[in-house]
């Protein structure tokens, strides 16, 4: 097995990963004569991040008159996406400063920031009082009314009449769906004391609709909170360099970080907003919530008293961020809850905080066996390239999770391997690089180019190789970064064939991490916490060469993804890099390559006469049609003969999805064994094989592994 050794790069602090990396690069004079000013911690965050974008970034934009429009535009993207609030008459007002953010910039200043803060204070109640009279009355529901779904195909509304017409219109559709769901449900319904008529379904679905924009507007909206509203101007500052160039606060840096390592310090349960309350929405198996045992499923968290406090924190109608930060906390510390049930009861829980790991965020496998041909092959899913940064005792990372799968896949006597990174959207570069080292001899995994010098070639050093039997990677239009690395670089070898979409996301850049902590003088230490850049700096190249930026990489055996159908990808972003080459790295290809063109034609062969596949390339086009039909009827009888269509169209690709494939799945021995009496990871393990038999994709993945052989 290969060794999990840390980098022997001796810059310590520096942690390379995908998609973003930690690096302090702490220049102690960054902000030294900006300090003398006084300024507030806006002025300084956005100092930092512009100085650090024109430094450091891969190809820094020039911060000028097309620039600043770039910004403007980015700016009503995220300041209103769904055109909820702003009027022309407001974007008419704001584009006074479409050409000025350059100099706002500079001179520090922020004449377009509060105009917008000033509009959005204005349209926020405004529409808050749109909604609520509109849904106070009912929807006639039998004119001949339109709805253009597709903000992008709607300008924006010319006053504040128009702009109540648009919600009028919106929330009618919203009510529309949910009255034809209700009636469709009780043609079912056999006891009548339960049929309710349709003006009552209507007025429930009104009131439901209600509740959840109330959830929505109660402190929940970015564009409501001060740290919120600045966050959206910055990164529509930094969305000019790049998609994946932003500034976190720190609370989004903490999240961040928990799902890079699949743990955090909690009690364990998830929660979301409800009625101005934290709900309870599920106990993490394993967690201190779910050890302790009083706290259930949809209790109300009312209030909020840490261990070292007299009175506890009312936090209703607290933004559900805000009280996530008051009842997560250190290991050891205890932190009491008050909870209201839904008899109207109320209880006191004292929960003692712990370690939280997620298991679902880790590497599993399974056995697969075709039951036609035999084949057995063994099957790893990884989510992501997850590393514990903090190093902790219960951390883990996907190198090392990888590395013991393949043993116990090995001691099942699998004649082949299959990855799945379908769903893998990056992670750790140096275990990516492990990873693909275990499938290889030593040798270039990866380049790494900044925008000065020659490119830095990223080996697998260790001669060992963990696996070196058929191997095959499964990929769709959203693995990127890492994934792409990884499956890039089996195909460069001719190590491994890759199966699946026309091609990966082509996220083929390097982001930093820098903590703006790390820059602030000393004189500034009560503007903390400042919160992170993610920063792009370098791109990734092949080993033969090509970028994965922009174009991925592309299948050898190509099957239909419906994720290709809905514009997904890197070059549909604003603003990405070029792909762009540099020349080969050194390397050899594997000593028994993979025979492409044979397996293809097999596949080939093989799909053209599968009905699964063809089924699947039939439901591609029709989602494609659902996707370009963005304006929607508001009239119910026309809607529920669309459905009524639609629902006829998909049925038959409904029972395609319930089939069982030819595969028999089991888990392996290990598992079985280290799973004994823990009834929590049985069930999540019986559920994840049911879900694996209805994977045609693997199916196919078992027989090119039987080609292979």
């Amino acid at each position: 097995m290969k060794s999990s050794e840390k980098s022997s790069s001796p810059k310590a602090k520096v942690r390379l990963f995908i998609p973003a990396t930690f690096i302090i690069l702490v220049s102690t004079s960054l902000l030294y004569s900006f300090c003398k000013q006084r300024p507030g911690k806006n002025d300084v965050i956005l100092q930092m991040v512009i100085q650090l974008a024109e430094r450091d970034h891969f190809s820094p934009p020039k911060i000028n008159d097309q620039f600043s429009e770039k910004v403007f535009s980015a700016y009503l993207k995220k300041l209103d996406p769904y055109k909820w609030f702003l009027t022309r008459e407001d974007v008419q007002q704001m584009e006074a400063y479409k050409l000025q953010i350059d100099d706002q910039i500079h001179n520090n200043t922020y004449q377009l920031y509060e105009l917008a803060g000033r509009l959005m204070d204005k349209r926020i109640p405004e529409v808050q009082e749109y909604y609520r009279e509109i849904l106070s009355q009912p929807f006639d529901f039998t004119t001949s009314e339109t709805w253009e779904a597709d903000q992008d195909k709607r300008d924006w509304p010319a006053n504040s009449a128009e702009l109540k017409e648009n919600w009028r219109k919106e929330l009618k559709w919203r009510i529309l769906t949910k009255l034809a769901n209700g009636l469709e449900a009780q043609e079912k319904e056999t006891d009548q004391s339960k049929i309710k008529s349709p003006d009552t379904l209507e007025f429930q679905a009104r009131k439901r609709e209600l509740k959840s924009l109330n959830d929505i507007f109660l402190n929940n909206l970015p564009q409501q909170k001060s740290e919120g509203k600045f966050s959206l101007y910055i990164n529509a500052i930094m969305a000019v360099s790049d998609p994946h160039t932003m500034y976190n606060t720190p609370f989004a840096k903490e999240d961040f970080d928990m799902r890079m390592s699949g743990q955090f310090e909690g009690i364990g349960a998830k929660l979301q907003a409800s009625d101005g309350y934290a709900k309870v929405v599920m106990l993490i198996p394993g967690s201190p919530s779910w050890i302790q045992g009083e706290m259930k499923v949809n209790d109300l968290i009312t209030r909020v008293k840490q261990e070292n406090e007299a009175e506890s924190v009312d936090i209703f109608g607290m933004g559900l961020d805000d009280a996530v930060k008051l009842i997560r906390g250190k290991k050891g510390t205890r932190v009491t809850l008050t909870v209201k049930r839904g008899d109207g009861s109320t209880h006191e829980i004292t929960i003692t905080r712990d370690v939280v790991i997620d298991e679902e965020t880790y590497a599993k496998s399974a056995v697969l066996t075709d039951s036609v041909t035999g084949i057995k092959a063994g099957y790893i899913d990884l989510p992501s390239f997850y590393v514990d940064f903090k190093k902790s005792a219960t951390g883990r990372a996907s190198s090392d999770d990888i590395a013991k799968e393949i043993e116990k896949l090995k001691k099942e006597g699998v004649q082949g391997i299959i990855l799945d990174l379908r769903s893998n959207l990056g992670g750790s570069l140096p275990d990516a690089i492990k990873i693909g080292g275990l499938f290889i001899n030593t040798g270039p995994v990866v380049q790494v180019k900044s925008n000065i010098g020659m490119p830095r070639v990223y080996s697998d050093e260790d001669p060992s190789v963990q696996y070196d039997g058929p191997f095959v990677i499964l990929v769709s239009s959203i693995s990127a970064s890492a994934s792409e690395i990884v499956a890039a670089a089996m195909q460069d070898y001719q190590r491994a064939v890759i199966i699946g979409a026309p091609q990966t996301f082509g996220k083929g850049t390097v982001q930093i991490v820098a903590e703006l902590d790390a820059y602030l003088p000393n004189e500034m230490n009560s503007l903390r916490p400042m919160g992170s850049l993610l920063l792009t700096i370098q791109k990734f190249y092949r080993i033969n060469g090509g970028s994965t930026q922009m174009k991925g990489v592309a299948s050898d055996i190509v099957l239909p993804d419906v994720y290709s159908e809905m514009k997904i990808g890197e070059r549909f972003e604003d603003n990405c890099l070029p792909w762009t080459t540099v020349s080969p790295a050194k390397y050899q290809v594997w000593e028994k390559p993979v025979p492409v063109t044979a397996l293809q034609k097999k596949s080939r062969a093989r799909t053209a006469k599968s009905e699964n596949f063809k089924l699947l390339n039939e439901q591609m086009t029709l989602v494609k049609q659902q996707r370009d039909k963005t304006r929607l009827t508001l009239n119910l009888k026309t809607y529920q003969q669309e459905e009524e269509k639609r629902k006829s169209e998909n049925k038959r690709f409904e029972e395609f999805s319930k089939q069982s494939t030819v595969l028999t799945i089991a888990a392996p021995r290990a598992d079985i064994a280290e799973m004994e009496g823990d009834t929590a990871k049985i069930t999540r393990s019986v559920k994840w094989l049911k879900d694996l038999n209805k994977d045609i994709y693997l199916e196919e993945a078992v027989k090119v592994i039987g080609d292979m052989k």
